[in-house]
């Protein structure tokens, strides 16, 4: 009961749901569903780098090969938002592992 973000080599899955509050009304879950959308619409829009993502209810996956120095600075951006979330609303809604 709570949102992952898992960091692989060549990949970031983010599963779960916060359960912070109701459906609909959950600001963790939005807060991290923004961020995560954010980094892929940012890695189409803004990079030339090679990305593949599925994006469902509670599991988004992307991946990605020799990233650029954008796509690099992209990811960053994207933890510096996630250990926030984290910061701010605790472990027990967001792991990043």
């Amino acid at each position: 009961l709570l949102i992952a973000v898992k960091v692989r080599n060549h990949s970031i899955s983010v599963t779960g749901h916060a359960y912070y509050g109701k459906p609909g009304q959950d600001i963790v879950c939005t807060a991290v569903s923004a961020l995560t959308n954010n980094l892929i619409y940012g890695f189409l829009s803004l990079t030339h780098d090679q990305v593949s993502y599925t994006i469902e209810s509670g599991n988004t996956e992307i991946t990605y090969q020799n990233l650029s120095e954008g796509g690099k600075l992209l990811i960053d951006s994207f933890f510096i938002g996630i250990c926030q979330i984290q910061e701010d609303y605790g472990s027990q809604y967001v792991q990043i592992q």
